[in-house]
């Protein structure tokens, strides 16, 4: 009996070494691993190697109000720079513009790529991000640029206002006006 437990227990243990060799030579797991480690969000919540990529590629870039480049980018630039490159979507140019853009979506299901809208300090959305999954969420912040942040540090569940995912007409491109209050369209 203890013969057969241990052929069992050594089949077993070939297995699993055979398949972690095949998952880590996949270089799409490759990507996800590197990713997963670099942004602290868990390997099964990474779906979109692209997004992480892009975002990885951003990691850094300084903040520059009105920016959209690596030169300096700002917060509504960015999530329409990820939009735009990962999504092949445009949204709008602003943070209030692009929650106009947006099916509502609660906290709890954000999915990788959603956006997350802030109100700091203010009564209208003042800052937006992309969310990776993990409560993370990647966003160029005045303070130190493109970076990812964890929704659940105090001043970032203070502001959170709420989550967004662009709506399915994804061909459709978004308007800078769309959504808003006639009161906002007239400008006279």
């Amino acid at each position: 009996m203890l013969a057969g437990m241990l052929l069992i227990g050594a089949c077993l243990i070939s297995q699993a070494q055979t398949s972690k060799k095949n998952a880590s030579a996949d270089p799409d797991n490759l990507a996800k691993e590197y990713f997963s480690q670099i942004m602290g969000v868990a390997n099964n919540a990474m779906t979109n190697t692209k997004l992480y990529q892009f975002v990885y590629e951003w990691l850094g870039t300084p903040y520059r109000l009105g920016g959209d480049s690596k030169n300096g980018i700002d917060c509504s630039k960015f999530s329409l720079a990820v939009y735009e490159n990962v999504f092949n979507t445009t949204i709008g140019y602003n943070s209030r513009n692009q929650y106009a853009n947006v099916k509502q979506v609660n906290k709890k299901d954000l999915q990788p790529g959603d956006l997350v809208f802030f109100k700091i300090r203010s009564r209208q959305i003042t800052h937006v991000g992309v969310y990776l999954g993990d409560d993370k969420f990647a966003h160029a912040a005045s303070s130190r640029g493109v970076m990812i942040s964890d929704l659940n540090e105090a001043y970032w569940k203070r502001y959170y206002y709420n989550g967004g995912r662009p709506f399915e007409e994804s061909s459709r491109t978004m308007t800078a006006n769309s959504g808003l209050d006639n009161e906002d369209k007239n400008l006279n």
